[in-house]
């Protein structure tokens, strides 16, 4: 997939070809804009997606994952990341994005940026792409903790 595009905010023009950058593009918009509908609308509905990240731990199925979400956007945090430093693979109905997040987490208290490694794997169901799977992590230890501190009030003793 060749595109000019090398960073993604979700403020980006969409091509309007149905193809899966345009959903990519689609996801990072809902969730900049703390858009459940959008977020519903972007993954695939019932038990096949799941979530792996350092905020909303390991989440299957969409009513999970829509919880998550609920849950941080009607937290304290504002947080706001853009795709960037990615490759894009498409094979059999699938694309896989691998690439990094960064941005940030606003608290009243606390304000942490954000560096974290990020895949996004969505699937043609219906002739509509759409997110089966999203894994974040963030390798610097004294970051997660930071990040965590700032939506959880402490550093997690172990995975949610």
């Amino acid at each position: 997939m060749s595109s000019s595009i090398t960073e993604i905010t979700g403020a980006e023009m969409r091509k309007g070809d149905g193809s899966a950058l345009d959903a990519l593009i689609d996801f990072y918009r809902a969730f900049n804009r703390h858009d459940l509908d959008g977020l519903a609308a972007n993954w695939a509905a019932g038990e096949i997606p799941s979530m792996d990240n350092p905020i909303g731990g390991i989440r299957r199925g969409w009513p999970s994952i829509r919880d998550g979400y609920a849950r941080l956007f009607g937290g304290p945090a504002k947080v706001n990341v853009t795709f960037h430093d990615f490759t894009s693979q498409s094979w059999n109905g699938c694309h896989l994005f691998v690439g990094r997040e960064k941005g940030r987490c606003v608290t009243p208290t606390a304000t942490v940026d954000l560096r974290i490694r990020t895949t996004r794997w969505f699937a043609q169901i219906d002739g509509i792409w759409r997110q089966v799977h999203h894994h974040g992590s963030i390798e610097e230890p004294t970051l997660l903790a930071d990040y965590q501190r700032a939506i959880f009030g402490a550093p997690l003793d172990r995975p949610a």
